[in-house]
């Protein structure tokens, strides 16, 4: 048994030593995009209090100013800080699912499923532009929460995880989440209800403990909304003019579209689906494929009754299926139907995948004790979902190694632009920089966030 609660944690770590290696196979120092922002409002007096207390701070995402401290004073402001905290991010992930999984003797055929889906490269813009970060630990803070939640409706509590379901929405929404808050917020208070609903059936009593969980999820989750009144968004303008029941009366298809092709994201990533499929139809048809796998896990969690055994895949499901609508509504604004597709969207997509599998993996577990004809065919159902997935990512993640040298010539040849800035157009400053193409001062702001970095001989300006 010792070996094989080892063996759990062997996979999320060859999954960090492979993102890892893409890190360096793929990118090399020198800002560009978020960066310049990122430059101009808060370096070189990265300890300043005054930029840290600001009416909006908790959208600002507390942790990274302590990351920007530790890398502008130890690294001299090297993204490759930044990239690393992320796959760490996504390592710690890997262990919470590897934590559940052990708890559940969920079989390391499956789990290796969850680990090659969870460590693909289908967000590999997630991974290269490393001021998303503190998103992969969210991510992970999102599992803990979830696994916690599930121990206690399983009544397999251990040590102090009552206190931390009081203490972690504090923690994972104010500190680490930003917006991804809203569907972590909603999936537990979702949960809660649920379990609420079911404890009231079987016993005709509320289950008060559960009502605590909410109140102590939905009280961050109101101080962000009110610190997020305060922000100034800083975003490109959108495209679209009309309001969202009037576009959506005017181009119905295009939100179907959109839904589609984000779905079609955790099969295979848009710029290999170009390539491949040449036109939509395709892509659209592997999103109807990705929803039906939504529907059938759906219907097998009640089928199967697997929530009176564990509520994680169920909470995984609905964060997945949130993510997805969360995204239309804050994005079809840009009246671009490949936005969802996407690959900076994929950690936010892959929750619901990983959901499907491990209700497959139950599923499979019941199918192996009873025996039954209609299991059986349902196992040849849950292998062709499981098939479409792996094949999908492994070709993404293939198709991604192979464009991580280009990827990382493309970062070389920014930063030695960046040392030269100072004979570059604004036009040029904006353009090879990818810093909002449809601003203005775009450029300027480009040529003050290097001069910041030349002054202090920071990034691609430190001293060897």
């Amino acid at each position: 048994m010792k070996q094989k609660k080892i063996t759990y944690m062997l996979f999320p770590l060859a999954g960090v030593i492979f993102c890892l290696w893409y890190l360096y196979a793929a990118t090399a120092d020198g800002i560009y995009s978020d960066y310049v922002r990122l430059v101009n409002s808060y370096l070189p007096d990265v300890a300043n209090p005054k930029k840290f207390f600001v009416p909006d701070i908790l959208t600002r995402i507390p942790i990274t100013y302590l990351g920007r401290i530790i890398n502008v004073t130890l690294f001299d402001y090297n993204l490759l800080f930044d990239r690393v905290l992320g796959v760490m991010g996504l390592g710690l992930s890997g262990v919470v699912l590897g934590l559940y999984c052990r708890e559940r003797n969920v079989n390391l055929i499956w789990y290796g499923i969850i680990t090659v889906l969870m460590f693909s490269l289908n967000k590999w813009e997630m991974l290269v532009n490393g001021s998303g970060w503190p998103h992969f630990l969210a991510f992970a803070g999102f599992y803990l929460h979830y696994l916690f939640l599930d121990r206690i409706w399983r009544e397999e509590e251990k040590g102090k995880d009552r206190n931390w379901l009081f203490l972690l929405p504090f923690l994972i929404t104010l500190l680490t989440a930003g917006p991804y808050c809203a569907s972590y917020s909603a999936t537990i208070m979702i949960a809660c209800g649920f379990c609420i609903i079911c404890k009231y059936r079987k016993n005709k009593k509320i289950d008060k403990q559960y009502l605590q969980y909410i109140m102590c999820t939905l009280i961050p989750l109101l101080l962000y909304m009110w610190s997020n009144s305060m922000a100034i968004n800083d975003h490109a303008a959108p495209a679209a003019n009309d309001s969202l029941l009037v576009q959506l009366m005017e181009t119905p298809g295009f939100f179907v579209r959109f839904l589609l092709k984000s779905f079609s994201s955790m099969v295979i990533g848009y710029e290999q689906a170009i390539i491949l499929f040449k036109t939509n139809g395709p892509y659209i048809v592997l999103g109807f494929f990705v929803f039906a796998a939504y529907l059938t896990a759906l219907w097998m969690n009640f089928r199967h009754r697997i929530y009176e055994q564990t509520i994680f895949p169920l909470m995984l499901l609905v964060s997945g299926g949130i993510n997805h609508v969360l995204i239309l509504l804050s994005r079809w604004i840009f009246l671009n139907e490949t936005y969802g597709a996407s690959s900076r969207y994929a950690l936010q997509f892959q929750v619901g995948i990983l959901g499907i599998i491990l209700t497959f993996a139950f599923v499979w577990k019941q199918s192996a004790e009873q025996k039954k004809i209609g299991l059986f065919l349902r196992r040849l159902l849950m292998v062709f979902f499981c098939t479409l997935f792996l094949g999908g990512n492994c070709y993404t993640t293939h198709a991604e190694i192979k464009q991580a040298p280009h990827r990382k010539q493309s970062y070389e040849d920014r930063g030695k632009l960046a040392q030269n800035f100072e004979n570059l157009t604004d036009d040029q400053l904006r353009q090879k920089f990818e810093y909002r193409k449809t601003q203005d001062n775009s450029g300027e702001l480009v040529r003050n966030a290097l001069t910041i970095l030349k002054e202090n001989g920071l990034s691609v300006f430190r001293s060897n």
